[in-house]
């Protein structure tokens, strides 16, 4: 009687997708309103100026305009100037 199991195929594990998060838009870019701009969990960047931040975290544009990332006090801030 053998002492070991025979080596068979290694069970895989349950592989889903990826969940697309992350910073959508660079610098400098023009956007609309409601183009989101950010992807995140949790608020790892902040809302500024003509920003909204939606349920799950994401943080999209209220205003068009031209994108720009700040840092105040250590955390980054998204904002939206208006042209």
């Amino acid at each position: 009687m053998s002492k070991k199991k025979a080596a068979g195929k290694v069970r895989q594990h349950a592989q889903r997708p990826g969940k697309r998060l992350g910073v959508k838009v660079s610098g400098g870019e023009k956007v609309g309103s409601g183009n989101i701009l950010v992807r995140q969990r949790g608020t790892k960047f902040a809302a500024g100026d003509n920003v909204k931040v939606g349920r799950d975290h994401a943080l999209y544009a209220v205003k068009q305009g031209v994108v720009e990332f700040k840092t105040k006090y250590g955390k980054q801030i998204v904002g939206v100037k208006t042209i």
